[in-house]
């Protein structure tokens, strides 16, 4: 069984953009991007130093109270489906001690561009290629969303979309299918291509003999439509620019001797005492933390190292909090417990909760 002749439909003359010869889009490919786009000099100044911070009076906060320290655990134990409330109601504190540290944040608001060739099955859409000028990618307007907040925005560059041949089935529409190698049948299944049923010489029942039967996926055609161009022959190609906007951020947080788990002081928050933000951001003076002053100069080094390299830096903004951390001692039947309670939101953390049990579920 022969295969009919691939379909030759009506077809628009092609345009097609020399890919590699965009003036400043040199090296996009298609689906694979053109790498991050180095970002234009800044076109103001940095700004001045800033001056140093007048001293604080107070940078610690005293202890949360024995009663607050209480409702804390209380409401932690009721979170626990196997947590007794017995620790929480009858337990004596015997000892509260505050450990409070600083968390360092700092945050490097980034736009980053990059671009791709895009295609598409040609429906007849009007094609722009080198009508004007293109606008080189870092010219092109992109709405920006609120500050320290993730974004995309893709955009169709202007004056680069044309119109080409498929380059996957040479723009015929169709191509040959792959079930069959374009025969438009194949070995018969049940008889494997003898015509005959098994042990007599009665006619297969399932090809009528003849050893071979039409391919089911293109219907007996040898050829299936393009899945590139979807049977229209051509494509509409156009460079597309990806815009990227990224809050990068990196925290530094002081070490403290309470006992708890730094990964912990990740899930609160605390009492914000310095934040500053601008174009590029000057270290923290003043702070009485060295710690603290010691990071602001690495980690604002480093953002503007790493980040200025693929992407404009749009804002930076630096922030001071300071971390509530309470170690509470209390006895309960007799034997010591410790459990700590921090952040604003006074979330606690008590490993070894005295009164717990298994719960097996049915």
């Amino acid at each position: 069984m022969s295969a009919p002749p691939l379909s030759e439909g009506p077809s628009a003359p092609t345009f097609n953009i020399d890919f590699d010869n965009v003036p400043g889009y040199e090296g996009t490919v298609a689906g694979g991007g053109g790498g991050f786009l180095p970002p234009p000099m800044p076109s103001f100044p940095n700004p001045p130093p800033p001056q140093p911070e007048p001293s604080q009076a107070q940078w610690n906060i005293p202890s949360i109270s024995e009663d607050t320290a209480r409702e804390a655990l209380a409401l932690y134990a009721s979170s626990k489906c196997c947590y007794s409330s017995a620790p929480a109601k009858d337990g004596v504190i015997t000892n509260m001690e505050a450990f409070n540290t600083y968390r360092y944040r700092l945050e490097t608001f980034t736009e980053s561009r990059s671009t791709e060739w895009s295609q598409k099955p040609y429906h007849g859409e009007p094609v722009d290629a080198f009508t004007q000028p293109i606008p080189g990618p870092w010219d092109i307007i992109a709405q920006a969303p609120t500050l320290f907040n993730d974004s995309k925005q893709v955009i169709k560059v202007p004056y680069t979309s044309s119109m080409k041949n498929c380059h996957y089935c040479m723009g015929m529409g169709r191509v040959a299918c792959k079930h069959c190698a374009g025969a438009g049948n194949k070995v018969c299944w049940v008889c494997h291509g003898s015509g005959n049923n098994h042990g007599d010489e009665r006619n297969c029942h399932h090809c009528n003999g003849r050893g071979r039967e039409n391919c089911t996926p293109c219907h007996g055609q040898g050829s299936t439509e393009c899945s590139t161009c979807h049977g229209r022959r051509q494509l509409l190609v156009n460079i597309n620019l990806t815009v990227k906007w990224t809050n990068n951020s990196s925290d530094y947080i002081v070490e403290q001797s309470s006992g708890l788990l730094l990964e912990n002081l990740n899930q609160v928050t605390g009492k914000e005492l310095f934040k500053d933000a601008q174009y590029l951001v000057y270290p923290v003076m003043g702070f009485p933390d060295l710690n603290v002053v010691s990071a602001a100069e690495r980690l604002i080094r480093e953002h503007q190292t790493t980040y200025s390299a693929t992407s404009r830096i749009l804002q930076q903004r630096q922030t001071i909090e300071l971390i509530p951390i309470t170690k509470v001692t209390y006895k309960w039947k007799g034997k010591s417990h410790i459990y700590f309670v921090y952040g604003n939101e006074f979330k606690v953390n008590a490993d070894n909760y005295p009164a717990t049990c298994c719960c097996t579920i049915m």
